[in-house]
């Protein structure tokens, strides 16, 4: 399995509760039809005065053409666009993972 992980910095213009609640409420519903996508995950920090980032993105795919394939699609354009009203894409660290899970009590 392959992971996209984005920190996400927010728009200049919106608080940290307004950048979360349009990622929940629009953004994720757009996200769920990614093709190929087999897990997304959000992150919003508890005390975002204290953290760099507005929150993490976790994207799983099977493999890197899977993961090309979604964003080269319909709906992966449409989800970078959407992308841009609330967040600066480009501020944020990607990182491409093949993950180990070291622990796990639900496992």
């Amino acid at each position: 399995m392959i992971k996209l992980v984005n920190l996400l910095v927010r728009a200049d213009d919106l608080t940290h509760e307004e950048f979360a609640e349009y990622w929940y409420e629009e953004h994720v519903p757009l996200a769920k039809d990614l093709p190929h996508a087999k897990k997304y995950v959000t992150s919003v920090p508890n005390s975002p005065e204290h953290s760099e980032y507005d929150g993490i993105v976790e994207l799983y795919f099977e493999d890197m053409g899977d993961l090309k394939a979604a964003f080269d699609s319909d709906v992966g354009k449409e989800v970078m666009a959407d992308l841009e009203k609330f967040a600066k894409p480009d501020e944020g660290p990607t990182m491409y993972v093949e993950e180990t899970v070291q622990f796990d009590e639900d496992a």
